[in-house]
């Protein structure tokens, strides 16, 4: 059986990362970038498709982990009948080569530890040749090459196609491991010391956290989600993935099974503002640096998402030799998404530079063009039908939430205008089309009898994105079509269902929009409750002037939270677990925006 998706902890180098579960396993990992193939890849099949665990070899061993201070480096304490080991576990920031590092120190008592490596090049179907060579063992298939570096005085060895390191502990003794990948035609890769890479990385990491600004009661929250937001950024580009895996599912069995190793647009504005407001500008910067670059083109040519670097093809495949997470299959690569519209991410890239403008980031001489450019075509683009933010595999609809993205794209130029008439551009047309939209979507988009704004035009269906429209502006959070909204999906889209302004009532997690009968995104099966909208949902409370049910909902999706203080995609109130990809961007970003409206004004409490 598979560990739960929480089971796992993330380690990473600001260019891949790593999954390492409970039982000190490393079962997910791509090399040398997050969407390469994966040469371990247990976590979507079985051992067999390459996994590295080192552990105890006593079967009575438990363990407890944690992170080391504000940092991506995680301690393993292991207790065994005989004695207690630490297993450090991290990837240096990288120069070149990817490293990860597993050093095991003696605490108490003798302890007998085995390592077990499996490596399986392009997500688990490539057995390489491994030979030894000068203390490493080195594997090899095509353009990929793995070195492990093992203490002296281990045993290593090979069987049943995997190598194995045996050996011992003692209180006081420390030794280390290292695996190292380069292209197979190059060089043997440089060496590198893991007991001063564990020193560096430390130092790295503490320097980092301590530029953040945020003060208030859920630091440690706060901080967890930012190191794991910075450890999702591909630092060579400054693009941002939602997460570091693929096709973990949305329901145990099902077939919503997504990559995710790729950058999207709609994640932007919610991105940059978390960033800015925890005082991030470096990192804001080079993300807007990013999005500038990506979106750069026709604007009838805007993706909803990208490539680490902005690569636009992002062919979707299935890899039929992976039996996928508890049986979820197909297990994708690629993602079809890619070629679909969606309206809303011209009103969330929009969103992004009017942010970048008001914090004060230094402006690139095109970008205002370049939002000029979007901003014309979204005029008269606006009125058609797209596939909505939930990338649904079913019909074009009107969805309202691409319908106020619209109107944030025309209020976006119109008040950039208006603070600096001299970047040029027709701003009563803007103000028009702004208003229009304005007009069109309260009127089709809105049910009066059940006083709620609804999924798309004419639609009994309630989406969760409609909880931003006062985050975005569109109308204030005291509106009672906003109330009305508010308590209308808290009746309906939650888990378990909760009563409107209730005390006490154990608040709901919030679904994104129903996949019953007929459901509009066009797949079979169910999902679990989306952490973001549950997020939004906080935040709507909040600028509603319903303060104490939204502290109160935050600390329960605080709760669910593992050990080390990471979020999936969705969550299970059912089976109490998580789901989807692990961990997720979008939860993390949602979480630190909600702390930080939390704490303005947090005297109204």
């Amino acid at each position: 059986m598979h560990p739960h998706i929480e089971d796992y902890a993330l380690i990473g180098d600001l260019q891949t990362a790593a999954l390492v579960g409970r039982d000190g396993s490393i079962d997910w990992l791509c090399l040398p970038r997050f969407d390469s193939g994966a040469c371990f890849a247990a976590l979507l099949g079985h051992k067999d498709n390459g996994h590295w665990r080192l552990s105890p070899r006593s079967s009575e061993a438990r363990a407890e982990r944690s992170y080391r201070g504000d940092s991506l480096i995680l301690d393993t304490v292991w207790e065994t009948p005989t004695g207690s080991v630490r297993v450090i576990d991290f990837m240096p920031q990288r120069d070149r080569q990817p490293d990860v590092v597993r050093i095991v120190e003696g605490l108490s008592g003798s302890v007998e530890m085995r390592g077990v490596l499996r490596l399986r090049f392009d997500y688990g179907r490539v057995v390489p040749w491994v030979r030894a060579t000068e203390g490493s063992r080195v594997a090899v298939a095509g353009p990929d090459s793995v070195w492990l570096r093992t203490p002296h005085r281990s045993s290593t060895y090979g069987k049943d196609f995997s190598t194995r390191s045996d050996f011992t502990v003692t209180a006081g003794e420390r030794t280390a491991f290292v695996l190292t990948w380069h292209p197979s035609h190059e060089p043997r890769p440089v060496r590198i010391d893991p007991f001063e890479a564990l020193q560096d990385t430390l130092d790295d990491w503490h320097t980092w956290s301590a530029r953040c600004r945020y003060q208030g009661p859920y630091r440690e929250a706060v901080m967890r989600s930012l190191i794991t937001l910075k450890a999702l950024t591909y630092a060579p580009t400054g693009g941002i993935v939602a997460a570091p895996t693929t096709s973990l599912p949305e329901e145990l069995g099902g077939v919503r099974n997504w990559d995710y190793r790729y950058c999207w647009l709609r994640d932007a504005s919610l991105t940059l503002n978390s960033l800015l407001s925890a005082g991030y500008l470096e990192e804001a910067g080079a993300w807007r640096d990013w999005l500038l670059r990506a979106v750069a083109g026709a604007p009838d040519d805007l993706q909803i998402m990208y490539g680490l670097a902005g690569e636009r093809r992002l062919p979707e495949s299935e890899l039929p030799w992976l039996s996928g997470y508890a049986d979820s299959v197909p297990v994708r690569i690629g993602n079809a998404a890619v070629e679909q519209r969606q309206l809303d991410v011209y009103g969330e890239v929009l969103d992004s530079f009017h942010i970048a403008r008001a914090a004060g980031l230094p402006s690139e001489p095109h970008a205002w063009s370049i939002q000029r450019a979007l901003v014309d075509y979204l005029e008269s683009a606006w009125r058609d039908p797209d596939e909505g933010l939930w990338e649904i595999r079913g019909p074009r609809r009107h969805f309202v939430h691409s319908k106020v993205m619209a109107w944030v794209a025309a209020d976006r130029v119109v008040r950039a205008l208006e603070a600096n008439p001299k970047l040029g551009g027709d701003v009563d047309r803007w103000r028009a089309m702004r208003d229009e939209v304005h007009r069109e979507v309260c009127e089709h988009g809105y049910d009066a009898d059940r006083g709620t704004f609804t999924q798309f035009y004419g639609s009994a269906e309630l989406d969760a994105a409609t909880l931003l429209i006062p985050r975005v502006g569109f109308l204030p959070g005291d509106d009672p079509r906003v109330s009305g909204t508010i308590d209308t999906v808290r009746r309906e889209l939650t888990f378990p269902p909760c009563p409107d302004r209730m005390e006490g009532t154990p608040l709901g997690l919030v679904r994104r929009y129903s996949t019953e009968g007929g459901s509009v995104d066009g797949l079979p099966g169910d999902e679990g409750a989306f952490l973001a909208c549950s997020f939004w949902l906080v935040d709507a409370l909040r600028m509603s002037g319903r303060r104490h049910e939204a502290r109160e909902m935050f600390e329960r999706l605080l709760d669910l939270r593992n050990d080390v203080g990471l979020l999936s995609e969705e969550y299970d109130p059912a089976a109490g677990r998580q789901l989807g990809n692990y961990p997720q961007a979008f939860s993390h970003i949602g979480l630190v925006g909600t702390a930080f409206g939390l704490q303005e004004g947090a005297g109204a409490d």
